[in-house]
C-alpha cells in the first residue's frame, strides 16, 4: 500500500502535466486531502481561491484527482464516483 505523502506527490505532478496554457494555476487544496475505499481524494482549485478561500475565485465542476493506494494510478474522477468525495468513508 502507497503511503499518503507518496500518494500526494503523485497527484501533484498529475496535475501540473495535465494544466493547459489557457488555464488559471491551479494547486492541491491540502486542506481537503482524504481517504476513501482505497483512494487518496485531492482536491485542487485556482492557486487565487486557495490563497484567499473567497467564493468568488473558486473555479467550477473542479473533479478531484483520484490515487488507487494500492496501485498508484493516477486520474481525474467521474461524475459515477462523486459519492466518493461528497460522502466519504474509510
Amino acid at each position: 500500500m502507497m503511503e499518503q505523502t507518496e500518494a500526494l506527490q503523485l497527484a501533484v505532478a498529475f496535475l501540473a502535466s495535465s494544466q493547459g496554457e489557457y488555464e488559471p494555476p491551479l494547486a492541491i487544496d491540502t486542506e481537503q486531502v482524504r481517504q476513501s475505499k482505497g483512494l487518496l481524494i485531492v482536491p485542487y482549485n485556482s492557486v487565487q481561491y486557495l490563497a484567499s478561500r473567497d467564493d468568488r475565485e473558486q473555479l467550477l465542476d473542479c473533479w478531484p484527482i483520484l490515487v488507487d493506494l494500492e496501485r498508484g494510478h493516477v486520474r481525474f474522477g467521474i461524475l459515477g464516483e462523486r459519492h466518493l468525495w461528497k460522502n466519504p468513508s474509510t
